[in-house]
């Protein structure tokens, strides 16, 4: 970030010892009260402020120095240079009890404008910003002395109104507000006179100002504005400029505030009759007053802004002043529209225009962000359909300029703060989600914060089951963008369609592949789509799997589980039974059809296996609509090994809710159908087999098919003895040397333990039947979640009572 000389410069004032400083503050002193301060006293403040300001803790100076610093700024003879030096000092040892400044009576307004910057330094602890502010409005109310100029106050004034807005009183609101009007509408249009340099070559003749310019070298017909372009300034000119800076945030804290807005019929008439340049003033006698003068002059400016932006620039500099400009000056529009509508059909029109011409032109892409929001603000009074205007912004920049991070950060930015009015006035947004998750994938790390904020607007009962697929497939995306990017800067040559017939090998080639083609197409779409192709994506995943090392993939793939985690909670609000069922069974599928990147499986695996928990308890009934795929995914042995958390999670729930309790329509041949899956899966993993042979399975999914087994057979009295006799056959399982050998024995004991407590259980079939088979009034109530809390204590508290250990008398 700094250069060696910098960094070396910084660590010498940042280890500076209080002694040695107090030595050189009296050798800064001495120079300062000295005949002449020359450069060794530039010298010495220069690194005395480095001194002051390198630090994150605050430097101490005397007392008496704090106060000759004072005096040496306000003194008359003092250079300039010096008394910025001094200035800068005392504002990095703000706030200092030793301040005696005060901006009253400074007739000087470069002065004014570094005590003033001193005391709003100090925190407004004794209302400094008011006592600025007050001061600084005075100066600008009186006609400045020869040789003054408030252009060096103007910045003052604007710090004070964004530290403390209420600091001025309505009179001076009117009073600045006045001013600025004629700042912005009548700067001279004439260039500055150059300042002679007193040199020996120097011409004692002035040379005559000449016209000002259009960014594109034609003599200017209108009035001044940022975008003229002069060899020197006058001084009304520098204040229309900073008058154009302070504009947007002195119309948003100044600008509505007693607003008295004429008849709506009235105005309504006028502004039917009147030509868009036309003064939207009332057409009776009476004055405007100083805020609608100049949102009136506003107004005028911003449009001619927009008109300066149409043209060519000689400078490559003033084409991007242009591009700044455009944007503020729509900004500004919106902002006097929103506080006068009778505005709103002039701009309506003249932005419309301006969305035409520049939309084509993605050098111009952040305009249009203040451009839709003006029309999402004001279309509904000015009765337009802004459709092609959101329509545009959401499709085509996403697409085209996903790369763009900064532009990524405002279009997000700007979708999250809109998101209620986008969903309120056009569809358009929420179609367009599959574009706007480009942004996300590109972007991932920044932009994680945005999206949590903006995925619940975009989801709904339409949208969950793409978005679901979308937000697997993020990581893809990733790749997929980076191969679009690629192959974009390949040459012609390289750009032709591959040949069918021939398998591609890499990504870029698939890319141009007429059989993966389609894939890239639809992983890389603008809007959404009722085409369900997930299923056909299987080949581009795992082609796209080469990328998986990437560092922006790996980034991308890190935001998944957050987001994965917010759209169960969102969809949770107003999901159905159908859409229960359906996100179910694509959480089955999908489990399959992740990107390969085994930390971002195991993270959405766990993910999914706590949602799939919370799907049940909102729908119970799903275990029994879903019996063949729940049945399906539940008796397949691999699904133990590659998703064990999701395996464990869906046999927990069989066992929770495949009851009566909780659907009518569990049968007793149902939950004998699904005993005799598990029972099945139970057998295979704890069969015993040649040392070698034997594959280690996890603890976890052991205990949870005996337990399962053991809720079902309760519910199936018949299916008692059978599970019983398993249970009794793990301890030979657990001892067997094939399997010591695989598990270690801390799992062997808790597995050994859980069988003879589900064992000891079943020998009280009533008490079983009560604990794991609850009535219909009693499933959902406290007690009930209670009991399946201190489950694991229950058990043991039955295995106690049933085998007595030693020294164990109950009661």
């Amino acid at each position: 970030m700094f250069t060696a000389a910098a960094e070396s410069f910084l660590k010498q004032a940042r280890e500076i010892r209080e002694e040695e400083l107090r030595r050189f503050v009296s050798r800064v002193a001495a120079l300062l009260r000295g005949p002449e301060l020359g450069p060794e006293a530039v010298d010495c403040l220069q690194r005395l402020h480095l001194t002051v300001a390198a630090t994150k803790y605050p430097r101490r100076l005397d007392g008496k120095f704090v106060e000759l610093l004072q005096t040496v700024l306000c003194s008359s003879k003092c250079p300039e240079q010096i008394q910025m030096l001094c200035a800068a000092i005392l504002r990095e040892m703000s706030p200092c009890n030793d301040l005696i400044l005060s901006c009253d009576e400074i007739p000087d307004t470069k002065l004014l404008s570094l005590v003033s910057s001193i005391l709003l330094a100090q925190g407004n602890k004794k209302g400094e910003v008011s006592a600025v502010g007050q001061r600084i409005v005075k100066v600008l109310e009186r006609r400045l002395p020869e040789g003054q100029n408030a252009r060096y106050i103007l910045p003052v004034l604007s710090n004070v109104i964004s530290l403390s807005p209420e600091s001025l009183t309505e009179e001076q609101i009117n009073v600045v507000s006045k001013k600025m009007a004629d700042w912005l509408r009548y700067a001279s249009v004439q260039q500055g006179v150059a300042q002679p340099s007193g040199g020996f070559f120097s011409s004692p003749r002035t040379k005559q100002p000449g016209p000002i310019t259009e960014v594109d070298g034609a003599i200017a017909t209108d009035f001044f504005t940022v975008l003229s372009v002069g060899q020197y300034h006058t001084q009304d000119q520098w204040l229309n400029v900073q008058a154009f800076s302070m504009l947007r945030n002195w119309l948003l804290c100044y600008g509505g505030k007693g607003l008295k807005t004429p008849n709506p019929v009235d105005r309504s008439g006028m502004e039917k009759s009147v030509m868009p340049m036309v003064s939207t003033l009332s057409t009776s006698s009476r004055l405007p007053s100083p805020k609608e003068r100049l949102r009136e002059k506003a107004f005028e400016y911003c449009q001619r802004l927009i008109e300066q932006s149409h043209r060519r620039p000689l400078q490559k500099d003033d084409a991007d002043l242009q591009k700044a400009c455009l944007i503020e000056a729509v900004t500004i529009m919106d902002i006097i529209c929103k506080q006068d509508s009778s505005y709103v059909n002039r701009a309506v029109s003249f932005l419309k225009i301006l969305h035409g011409r520049i939309c084509g032109d993605a050098a111009y892409a952040r305009a249009l962000l203040p451009i839709a929001q003006f029309f999402l603000n004001h279309s509904k009074m000015a009765t337009v359909d802004s459709d092609a205007i959101y329509r545009h912004l959401l499709t085509d920049i996403p697409a085209q300029l996903f790369h763009n991070a900064s532009l990524a950060f405002e279009f997000v930015q700007f979708c999250k703060d809109n998101s209620q009015l986008f969903t309120e006035t056009s569809s358009v947004f929420r179609q367009s989600f599959p574009n706007l998750f480009k942004f996300l994938a590109w972007n991932s790390p920044p932009l994680i914060s945005e999206f949590v904020d903006l995925l619940p607007f975009l989801l709904g009962a339409d949208t969950a089951i793409e978005i679901f697929h979308l937000l697997l497939d993020l990581p893809c995306l990733t790749a997929a963008l980076d191969v679009q990017l690629r192959s974009a800067v390949l040459p012609t040559s390289e750009k032709a369609a591959s040949d069918p017939a021939v398998k591609p090998t890499t990504c870029l080639e698939a890319f141009r592949h007429p059989l993966y083609r389609s894939m890239f197409q639809y992983l890389l779409r603008a809007k959404s789509t009722s085409e369900d192709a997930p299923e056909r994506l299987i080949p581009l995943r795992q082609l796209l799997g080469s990328l998986a090392s990437s560092p922006r993939v790996v980034q991308c793939a890190e935001a998944v589980p957050v987001l994965l985690e917010l759209f169960f909670r969102v969809v949770a609000e107003f999901a159905d039974g159908p859409l229960i069922n359906q996100l179910v069974v694509l959480l089955l599928q999908r489990s399959d059809q992740l990107c390969d990147i085994p930390a971002f499986k195991d993270d959405v695996y766990r993910v999914l296996s706590s949602q799939l928990v919370m799907l049940c308890r909102l729908h119970p009934a799903l275990i029994v609509e879903l019996s063949t795929e729940i049945l399906e995914f539940s008796g397949t042995i691999s699904n133990i090994q590659n998703k064990e958390a999701i395996f464990t999670h869906v046999v927990w729930a069989i066992g929770e809710y495949l009851s009566v309790s909780y659907d009518k329509r569990c049968t007793v041949e149902q939950v004998t159908r699904f005993f005799e899956a598990l029972e099945a899966v139970l057998f295979e993993i704890t069969q015993l087999r040649p040392l070698p042979a034997t594959p280690g399975y996890a603890p976890r999914a052991i205990s949870v098919l005996m337990a399962t087994l053991t809720k079902l057979a309760a519910r199936s009295q018949d299916l008692i003895p059978r599970v019983s006799m398993f249970l009794s056959k793990m301890r030979t399982f657990v001892q067997s040397p094939a399997v010591t050998s695989v598990y270690h024995k801390e799992d062997l004991e808790e597995i050994l333990i859980r069988a003879t407590e589900l064992m000891n259980l079943l020998k009280m079939p009533s008490v079983a039947q009560f604990v794991f088979t609850p009535p219909v009034d009693v499933a959902s109530t406290r007690f009930q979640r209670e009991v399946n809390d201190s489950l694991p204590f229950a058990l043991r508290i039955v295995t106690r009572l049933l085998e007595p250990t030693p020294g164990f008398m109950p009661g």
